[in-house]
């Protein structure tokens, strides 16, 4: 999620040592992939892992299969590819909430870890987030207005589920203006959203793609996106930084992982294969669509980029004491 400048030199070799020498896939995939979506159908890694596997489909010539394995916030199908043989037919779309920020929020029932149980494929996309309240005469203008009123008095705010990547990034915005709110967690954006615009929740933050129809209409009023630069579909809202709100550079990202000792030769044809995918047309529109950016690190520095973001959420949630467990 926080694609900060993170990016420590990691050599492709310290990759290449943790998988068997010698190993070739010329043909691979010779048999169907499976790619584990660990949320439910529907759902926007559903979408998306969809969109990626039928185009990964094409260019392969055999079938990737997305198989929906939802359950304790992504966590049970993400340890079904951490335990998986290492053969390339078994991946994982991952999320920073899959794979980094749930296991450091319950580390007692999470039985596997980014940084030790997985090979990085290829990051493929992110999107910023988006803090919102409902557009009425009574409620906060402007960043600044809405730390105002939550030092001013007991205030309370939305997710759409402890632990989601929109609870961390709230919690991460007022540990920045250096004030406390309740949180309310909901099980989806459906009834957050809704107690939001009906005042009952004072604010939230959520992702473009679920909070812009509610903005577009008016009933939303965006008061900032995090990270380096405004929405393309909203360029009239500020960042947080521009809000001189600071360490809000944050995103959720999406990507495909494999079990532990993935073999080069196949972690390289996946990885081509997706930035291949990443430049067509169709994936582009889909990507806007969906209110993404297209998002991706150099191989070599893939393991930077887990550890970077494993000290970020660990130092974070150790300052702010939240945990699930």
């Amino acid at each position: 999620m926080s694609t900060r400048v993170l990016f420590a030199a990691v050599t492709a070799a310290g990759l290449a040592g943790a998988v068997p020498q010698g190993y070739c896939a010329p043909d691979y995939p010779t048999r169907p992939v499976r790619m584990v979506v660990p949320f439910g159908p529907g759902t926007g890694s559903d979408v998306l892992g969809r969109v990626l596997a039928n185009r990964l489909s094409e260019q392969f010539g055999q079938s990737v299969v997305i198989d929906n394995r939802p359950g304790a916030s992504g966590a049970l199908g993400t340890e079904i590819v951490a335990r998986a043989a290492p053969d390339g037919y078994t991946l994982t779309l991952a999320t920073n909430a899959t794979l980094i920020t749930y296991p450091v929020l319950a580390p007692a029932t999470t039985r596997y870890r980014a940084d030790v149980d997985f090979t990085p494929v290829s990051l493929f996309a992110r999107t910023s987030m988006m803090l919102v309240t409902a557009n009425t005469p009574a409620n906060p203008r402007t960043v600044a207005e809405l730390a105002a009123a939550i030092r001013a008095k007991p205030v309370t705010f939305a997710s759409n589920g402890a632990g989601t990547i929109g609870h961390l990034v709230t919690e991460a915005f007022l540990l920045a203006i250096g004030a406390r709110a309740t949180h309310i967690p909901y099980k989806g954006s459906g009834q957050s959203h809704t107690d939001v615009l009906r005042g009952e929740v004072l604010f939230m933050t959520d992702t473009p793609a679920a909070a812009l129809a509610n903005v577009r209409s008016g009933r939303f009023r965006a008061l900032a996106v995090t990270g380096e630069s405004r929405l393309d579909a909203l360029p009239d809202v500020p960042t947080f930084e521009e809000s001189d709100i600071r360490n809000m550079n944050l995103y959720a990202w999406w990507g495909v992982f494999g079990p532990r000792g993935l073999p080069v030769p196949v972690v390289r044809r996946l990885d081509t294969e997706i930035r291949r995918t990443l430049e067509t047309p169709e994936f582009k529109q889909h990507l806007r669509t969906l209110e993404l950016q297209a998002f991706t690190v150099p191989p070599e520095r893939h393991a930077a980029f887990i550890r970077t973001e494993l000290q970020y959420w660990q130092g974070f949630l150790k300052q702010t004491g939240i945990r699930l467990d």
